[in-house]
């Protein structure tokens, strides 16, 4: 008996060796494993994140193009261009308050020799835009936005080019542009001081005018150059005046032209930018050399264009009755039709990259003259469709063409006959529509690879969250245990080796042919990325297949439970994705959350307990800070009366935690049972410099009010606070509220101290919506453990990849992961965000320097919006720890959740608007595809603090593991 026991003792010794030697194997396999996931999500969110660029932000502009030369006599030798900025329509139009019109001049010239009407810019209603339109004829170049919208990515061609000369004078940050590398340009622009035009208008005005004489007096009368004044910015009626009476004392001989115009106009509070019609109508007036005078108003339409190459605009719309100018007939232009009526007005080619029209009602001319110049301007638009067609055509193996230019030299033919045979009216038709086609090819040939890209990043993003949901499955599920593996593992092998080598042939063919289109390098990475995946994803059929047969023997309430559950979560990220510019989202997606929790609590545990009317009360003060401003107000005494709220917080904590024997519902994240702490007294000490931080706070704010300079030992003592205050959770109790106090009242003293009014209140709201739901998922824990309470700490034997403390995750889990996204972005949005930091109040960092360092504030900026981070992912990480999950997996689904908003972000990405619309597309798309790393870095970082965090349940647990 005893040799046959030992010998069955030596047997289950060497099974046990053996088992816990294959538990350590796939242990280091599952962590290598996961560090190489999140190496490839890195690498994948970088590289997708550059693909914005190659499908939104391509520049428009493509080179090659001879310039159609004018048939017809110039009617003009000369053309004055006038640039007012920032000059909305209806008050260059309409009388003052006294009855007064602003511009007699201009308004004589109106009503006695010229035309007018409305020019409609395009936003970004900004000054560079406007230019580039009303002189190259086209709208801004999206590719700009790499360098800032300050330099041109792409050098373009525009009217001062095709001049044979230029004479232009005006703003430092726009002539540059157009005349820096034109040979034949005279230019010159005021100096950069003088760019605040508060400070001394008239004095510019007059330094302007003589610089614009000096350029005029430049010019040789005998010449005949076809010159182009430019006086940008600082135009009045009277500089108008003085200009016009100049220039036509100086030539004496009529055939001057003269356009005056805005880049764009302004609203009732002085910004523009966006396409409010306040920013983008702007007034036209044309006079002088080739326009027609004044016309009785009559019911016809001037849109001569039926595709515009710009935001739609109500083109010849009533005039107000305020104008004063209803008999007179009004004509609407787009503003990038001024570069092709200011070419034919002198008989210039267009710039080969305009995309404007030309308004043949501004033009004075014979019919035939009318006909020839339209023809020009259609053959110009229709070079630059042949030009991008035949590019695309030579880079591509299978093109597919604009098919309904497939006929346009027979177009072109037909107009010539029509031409001959003196039919004006049809060639006139017939070259308008080959020009509106003309336009459609342009913007079909612009957007030409979308369909491909957008549908490779997609895939690839969706196949990334399904190689991530299967590796949630395979290791932090049950599943592995309740599926057959033997015979999956053995089908697995044979069949790996044939995908992986089909996926490289299949890689290796795109790769191919995208060689021979002549494809950027991105273009070979996003393929490469998006098939690797899929191929992974292919691989692990037989789990896919096996999930699939599990499912289908599950019970239908199960199937009805994880649709409602993906329903609910795709409606909670859809809402997230929203917030994004209607924050208000939060207030009502806490107060309808605060009275579900309280209801589902009060109806499962006694409301003796407190619990379900404090996290409807938390849930409900949280929901104010999403309607407050982004921009915080200051209010010295909020920050301090928050340093007692905080400290008030805190003790109430404290007291639950070492008073929380009788109440059950509490005592899984009690102190009770749990190491006691070294320093007893720090709780008193992290007080004590919460309160220190409060009087500091006062002091500080008290020296910049009465313009005293801040001493060296108050920014000292505020550096010290801070930074001293942050070390003292390390030395805390290891319990669940114990830690989670000490944390919350460690970061206090920073927060405080970079506060100027609300947020401080928001610190302590965030900190009780977090206890609450810290106390909700507690509660949710003890429930289950009285309904089951043989599997409600139960670790899965069978499952030895996890940790003997961490139990597999479960359906019911996922809300973990979905509530954290939430107050995630609720850290970010609860106070503004980062788009604060453009226009923060210098009080916020006052209290830690005082001499401009932009590095180390935007740094003490950064840190403060990083504070509300640190306090929701030390939340997760002690729930995580509650339900004794792994924090990993939960890691990896809220990063699956977050490339489902990425996705949406993708197809919301903007390359036109104004440039804060585009500005914040792109960094909407850029927030959420960085979480992949912002969130792993948190994670790590605050792992310092949560990493020996223990809860009742966890020593419980570990104990019956033991």
């Amino acid at each position: 008996m005893g040799g046959s026991d030992g010998i069955l003792g030596n047997r289950d010794i060497e099974r046990s060796k053996a088992t816990i030697a294959s538990t350590s194997t796939r242990r280091k396999w599952l962590k290598r494993r996961e560090t190489w996931l999140v190496v490839l999500g890195v690498i994948l969110h970088a590289v997708y994140m550059l693909s914005i660029f190659d499908i939104y932000f391509k520049t428009p502009i493509v080179h090659g193009m001879d310039p159609v030369t004018p048939r017809f006599n110039a009617p003009a030798k000369r053309l004055v261009l006038l640039v007012a900025d920032g000059l909305r329509a209806d008050k260059f139009f309409e009388p003052d308050s006294e009855g007064n019109y602003r511009a007699p001049f201009l308004r004589s010239i109106i009503k006695g020799k010229g035309r007018w009407g409305v020019s409609h810019a395009r936003p970004p209603t900004e000054s560079r835009p406007g230019h580039v339109a009303l002189i190259a004829g086209f709208y801004e170049d999206p590719s700009a936005v790499t360098k800032g919208w300050k330099a041109n990515p792409v050098e373009f061609d525009s009217v001062f080019n095709q001049s044979r000369h230029t004479f232009a004078f005006g703003s430092p940050d726009i002539v540059p542009i157009f005349c820096s590398a034109v040979p034949h340009s005279t230019w010159n622009t005021y100096p950069h001081e003088y760019e605040d035009f508060a400070t001394d208008a008239s004095f510019l005005d007059e330094w302007s005018f003589d610089q614009f004489q000096s350029l005029l007096n430049r010019s040789n009368e005998d010449s005949k150059l076809k010159e182009l004044l430019l006086q940008d910015n600082l135009v009045v009626d009277s500089i108008a005046e003085r200009v016009y009476h100049m220039v036509e004392d100086h030539f004496k001989d009529n055939r001057t032209t003269y356009i005056f115009t805005a880049d764009h106009g302004m609203s009732d509070k002085g910004s523009h930018g966006d396409g409010h019609p306040s920013n983008t109508d702007t007034p036209l007036v044309a006079w002088g050399a080739g326009v027609k005078n004044p016309k009785p108003i009559s019911g016809t339409n001037h849109s001569h264009c039926n595709f515009r190459f710009v935001d739609e605009h109500i083109h010849d719309a009533p005039t107000p009755v305020e104008w004063g100018l209803n008999e007179i007939e009004r004509v609407d232009v787009n503003q990038a039709d001024i570069a092709p009526l200011m070419s034919t007005l002198v008989g210039l080619p267009c710039p080969v990259n305009s995309v404007g029209s030309l308004p043949l009602d501004y033009i004075n001319m014979t019919e035939m003259e009318e006909v020839e110049a339209v023809v020009s301007n259609a053959k110009q638009v229709l070079n630059q469709f042949l030009r991008k067609s035949y590019i695309k055509q030579s880079n591509s193996l299978y093109f597919k063409p604009f098919k309904q230019l497939a006929n346009y030299s027979a177009v072109l033919d037909q107009i010539e006959r029509l031409i001959s045979f003196r039919n004006y009216e049809a060639a006139m038709k017939l070259s308008e529509s080959l020009r509106s086609l003309a336009l459609q090819g342009l913007h079909y040939f612009q957007t030409y690879d979308w369909l491909m890209l957008m549908t490779i990043i997609t895939l690839g993003y969706i196949g990334w969250m399904v190689y991530l949901f299967l590796h949630v499955l395979q290791s932090y599920t049950s599943l592995p245990g309740n599926i057959s593996r033997k015979e999956q593992a053995a089908r697995q092998r044979s069949y790996t080796g044939k995908i992986n080598l089909c996926g490289c042939l299949f890689m290796g063919t795109l790769s191919i042919l995208l060689f021979l289109e002549h494809s950027p390098p991105l273009y070979h990475a996003y393929t490469t990325m998006t098939v690797f995946l899929w191929t992974r994803i292919i691989n692990e059929y037989w789990s896919i297949r096996a999930l699939w047969i599990y499912l289908r023997g599950r019970k239908f309430n199960y199937i009805i439970k994880l649709v409602a559950t993906s329903a609910v979560a795709l409606f909670i990220l859809e809402l997230l994705v929203n917030s994004f510019t209607d924050r208000k989202l939060y207030t009502w997606c806490f107060l309808i959350t605060g009275a579900i929790a309280s209801l589902y609590l009060l109806k499962s545990i006694p409301w003796r307990s407190g619990i379900p009317i404090f996290v409807c009360i938390a849930c409900w003060f949280l929901s104010i800070f999403t309607l407050m401003p982004a921009q915080i107000p200051d209010n010295n005494h909020l920050v301090i009366a928050s340093g007692a709220m905080i400290i008030l917080i805190g003790l109430v904590a404290r007291w639950l935690d070492l008073h929380a024997e009788g109440n059950k519902f509490w005592l899984s994240i009690s102190n009770h049972g749990v190491k006691r702490p070294k320093f007893p007294m720090l709780f008193h000490l992290q007080a004590l410099l919460v309160g220190l931080s409060s009087v500091m706070v006062s002091l500080s704010t008290s020296h910049r009010t009465e313009k005293q300079e801040l001493l060296a030992l108050h920014q000292l003592i505020n550096w010290a606070l801070a930074g001293f205050s942050m070390v003292l959770p390390l030395f805390s109790a290891n319990g669940l509220l114990s830690r989670l106090t000490s944390i919350f009242l460690g970061f206090a003293p920073p927060f405080l101290l970079l506060s100027i009014g609300y947020e401080a209140v928001f610190y302590g709201a965030l900190a009780l919506v977090l206890m609450a739901w810290i106390l909700f998922e507690n509660t949710v824990l003890y429930l289950s453990k009285v309904k089951k309470p043989s599997s409600s700490i139960k670790i899965v034997e069978d499952h030895l990849i996890l940790d003997h403390d961490t139990r597999c995750l479960q359906l019911s889990d996922v809300r973990i992961p979905l509530i954290f996204m939430v107050l995630f972005n609720v850290a970010f949005f609860g106070t503004g965000n980062f788009a604060s930091i453009a226009s923060f109040e210098i009080s916020s960092v006052y209290r830690f320097i005082t001499v401009f360092s932009p590095f180390l504030m935007a740094a003490l900026l950064v840190f403060k919006l990083f504070i509300p981070f640190l306090l929701v992912i030390c939340a997760f990480s002690s729930i995580t720890k509650l339900h004794q999950i792994p924090r990993l997996g939960c890691y990896f689904l809220v990063i699956s959740f977050s490339d489902v908003m990425t996705i949406h972000f993708f197809f919301l990405v903007r390359n036109t608007g104004s440039w804060m619309e585009i500005g914040n597309s792109i960094s909407h798309f850029g927030i959420v595809s960085a979480q992949v790393v912002f969130v792993l870095l948190l994670f790590a970082l605050t792992n310092v603090y949560t990493k020996d965090i223990q809860g009742n349940s966890t020593l419980e647990s570990s104990q019956k593991a033991m």
